[in-house]
């Protein structure tokens, strides 16, 4: 889609939904699997990957102290 204005050409709905939903995630602490997947293939491409389960309760043990010997912490 363009701009009858200016002429940009602007993302399409869909971009827009995608960008708008990992902002919100990353606004309350839930980081994005899609980008973690890129960077592990990336930079460590011979370790595995985790499952997004596996990714989600990673990162709330990580963030709420959870798993062996947790810690609570809130920030």
């Amino acid at each position: 889609m363009t701009c009858r204005f200016c002429g940009l050409t602007l993302p399409d709905g869909g971009e827009v939904g995608r960008f708008l939903g990992r902002t919100a995630r990353l606004m309350v602490g839930v980081p994005d699997y899609d980008t973690y997947v890129a960077h592990r293939r990336d930079t460590h491409p011979d370790q595995p990957v985790m499952s997004r389960a596996e990714f989600f309760r990673d990162r709330q043990d990580r963030r709420y102290g959870g798993g062996t010997g947790g810690v609570f912490k809130c920030c």
